[in-house]
């Protein structure tokens, strides 16, 4: 399939703060070899008090527009991949719209860590069928107001940040080759922030028992990430007419170093040709894989004309891949 929309330029915003797992030892029964054994994390990032969500997301979308050489007055549309917005009401997107200038709508997608990969598919979709030219999609979560920090097994998990990407047409060959997402609602209790919604709204009682915090079975997860990311992504490849070996980088949500080896070795991509921040970042949800494909496009490891294959899953669970060409 020819490809109808590319990436014209990504940004990325982490906040200053930055917590250390030496750091977590002294809030939570936990220590460094054991965080970086089970997670390969050192340290994450953490906003300060005052900064709130469309702030990262609307600094991540600046960098964007520069790399992509538009103002925000030409943006059609813009998409908030997050599930910790500044408020419940309205979307932080149309937050994000105010702070860069734009006109456009904007609404919020709720798919967590899959956030950026279903808003790609959503940006390619509105391209190709003409009704947009330009989409700024942004991955950007504040985890750390929704961490439950005297929960050992999830808070040395979790870091703030945000990612953008804007997308317009295609050029040549050049843009996104394949999308795919799916979800299993079977597993929605798996990973969830239990309070704040009409199921269970915030108490005091609520409160107390952390039921407005992140709430995870891990093992569920783990196996979830591990069996669908595999197939999501060989997947992805297959039906853009490639073969593993012509994917010059891999760039997979950032959520868990051992997730990230079994599904590469399962794929059977060499190591070298798949990227990480996950040691410095943490896991950023749907920021992860926006704020590693900027830093690596930056760093001038990505290059143009090279094929990068995307991929996560997060709550829901929901989960997707996606194929560019750069």
């Amino acid at each position: 399939m020819q490809p109808a929309s590319r990436i014209c330029g990504t940004g990325h915003f982490l906040p200053p703060i930055v917590r250390t797992n030496a750091d977590l030892e002294r809030m939570v029964e936990t220590s460094d070899s054991w965080i970086r054994e089970r997670t390969g994390i050192r340290e994450r990032r953490v906003a300060p008090d005052g900064m709130v969500t469309s702030d990262m997301a609307a600094e991540a979308a600046k960098h964007a527009l520069a790399a992509a050489g538009i103002t925000a007055k030409e943006l059609d549309l813009i998409i908030v991949g997050t599930v910790t917005p500044d408020m419940p009401m309205p979307a932080t997107a149309v937050f994000v719209q105010q702070k860069i200038g734009a006109s456009c709508p904007a609404f919020d997608l709720s798919a967590a860590c899959a956030g950026f990969i279903y808003g790609m598919r959503i940006a390619d979709q509105f391209i190709r069928s003409g009704a947009a030219k330009h989409v700024l999609i942004i991955g950007v979560e504040l985890l750390s107001r929704v961490v439950n920090w005297t929960d050992r097994t999830t808070c040395v998990l979790f870091g703030d940040g945000a990612g953008a990407a804007v997308i317009g047409p295609a050029i040549g060959d050049r843009g996104i080759l394949g999308t795919n997402f799916f979800s299993d609602g079977s597993l929605a209790l798996s990973l969830m922030i239990p309070a704040g919604g009409s199921a269970a709204p915030v108490t005091q009682e609520v409160i107390d028992h952390a039921g407005n915090k992140v709430a995870m079975r891990g093992q569920d997860i783990f196996r979830a990430a591990v069996k669908n990311l595999f197939s999501a992504s060989q997947a992805v490849v297959r039906d853009a007419g490639l073969l593993n070996s012509q994917v010059d980088w891999v760039v997979p949500h950032q959520a868990n170093l051992r997730i990230i080896d079994q599904v590469v070795q399962r794929a059977e991509y060499p190591r070298e040709k798949v990227l990480s921040n996950i040691e410095w970042v943490g896991n950023t949800s749907s920021a992860s894989i926006p704020i590693l494909l900027d830093e690596s496009i930056k760093a001038g490891t990505i290059q143009t004309g090279h094929i990068v294959m995307m991929c996560a899953l997060g709550a829901g669970v929901s989960w997707g891949a996606a194929v560019v060409r750069m």
